[in-house]
């Protein structure tokens, strides 16, 4: 079965009586038991829930895993990942071009109890072999990363990782399912923030973990159940309506992104612009071997400053200026100061997060409108 067609039916059979075509709303916190002693597959809904299960199904069989467990928020999916996987005086090696919430996490939070982590550009799998202790449990990728979209090179990476006795974890949230599959790649863990690409409307807050390993599986499920940053129903089925749309979305995203990426090449007030479908990306070639397409995620340095780029964004009338992406909507936004603020200044621009850098989210638009409602922001630029 090929992906648009597993995403509209696989996993998502309801099974309701009155023969509903989708996934009902199971809206209830608890299930009533036929007697003492006879539980039945669902006792109550931190544990397990119908539409969330439908949810972990369909994930699962898009990332072509064998388990997928679903969290009220990408962060909710890591931190749960991290606290059944990793314990104290573990090491892990991760990319250091991160989510700044993902670092935050690592940096603020983790560390606190005993996980030493390493950071590195990741581009040659060397990197992550220079840095692996024997205390080493983890390899950590973003890839494209977020904001310079850089790509890492999943099965050499993966390789690395297994060599050492560790596992490797693909953040899969800017490509999705569709574009990118890092468990045929070799990694053991795929994350995602469903806030995204998954759900696709910018109206929840969701994450998932896939993996095959059932061994692994019963580790996270234990922790997700214990821990409890479950998703409500309602949630879920927002992410299985809007995985019902995800290729055809990511098809518009990527022509739209492709567009918008040729058009900042050329224009004399960008300086750089960061896009794996560009010939002159220095991964694109690996990004055409390991991806289906490029993406809808595309970064770009202003020739200025703070200022300039708050010039430029103020006089963009399509593209929102907000956090987040991968919705319907066109998405910008000012990573020093918005999701990568929590990193601390001088990492930040040693990392290439400086204040001329922006990022945005290509949406589902009329290409041209697009491009002409970034012409109206740079042309405001004196």
């Amino acid at each position: 079965m090929r992906f648009s067609t597993k995403a509209v039916h696989v996993g998502q059979d309801a099974k309701d009586p009155t023969g509903s075509v989708f996934v009902p709303v199971y809206q209830v916190s608890t299930y009533r038991q036929a007697e003492l002693g006879a539980q039945s597959e669902y006792v109550y809904s931190r544990t397990g829930n119908p539409t969330r299960t439908a949810l972990e199904r369909a994930i699962a069989h898009l990332e072509d895993g064998n388990h997928g467990l679903a969290f009220s928020s990408g962060m909710g999916a890591i931190t749960t990942l991290l606290l059944s996987t990793l314990r104290k005086g573990d090491h892990v090696v991760a990319v250091q071009d991160l989510y700044g919430g993902t670092r935050r996490l690592f940096n603020q939070v983790m560390a606190n109890f005993g996980v030493e982590f390493t950071y590195v550009e990741g581009i040659n799998p060397k990197d992550f072999e220079a840095a692996i202790k024997p205390e080493t449990k983890m390899v950590w990728l973003e890839t494209p990363t977020n904001p310079l979209l850089k790509i890492v090179d999943i099965r050499a990476s993966s390789n690395v990782a297994h060599d050492h006795g560790a596992l490797c974890v693909v953040d899969n949230t800017f490509m999705s399912p569709y574009l990118q599959q890092p468990l045929a790649l070799g990694a053991d863990f795929v994350v995602h923030s469903t806030t995204k690409y998954l759900g696709g409307h910018s109206d929840l807050i969701g994450g998932a973990i896939v993996m095959s390993d059932d061994r692994l599986f019963d580790k996270v499920r234990f922790a997700q159940n214990a821990a409890g940053a479950v998703p409500g129903p309602w949630d879920c089925w927002l992410v299985l309506r809007g995985i019902r749309t995800l290729a055809v979305r990511m098809d518009r995203h990527c022509t739209n992104a492709a567009v918008i990426a040729d058009y900042l090449t050329k224009h004399p007030k960008i300086a750089e612009v960061f896009y794996p479908g560009l010939s002159s990306h220095p991964q694109h070639a690996l990004a055409q071997r390991q991806m289906k397409s490029f993406g809808g995620m595309i970064s770009f340095r202003l020739e200025g400053d703070f200022d300039t780029c708050k010039q430029f964004l103020n006089h963009l009338k399509i593209f929102a200026v907000a956090e987040s992406l991968g919705g319907v909507e066109s998405l910008i936004e000012h990573p020093s100061s918005m999701t990568h603020a929590s990193v601390p200044k001088e990492e930040r621009e040693e990392l290439g997060v400086t204040d001329s850098l922006i990022r945005l989210s290509a949406g589902i638009e009329d290409a041209e409108d697009l491009v002409s409602d970034l012409a109206t922001g740079l042309d405001s630029i004196k």
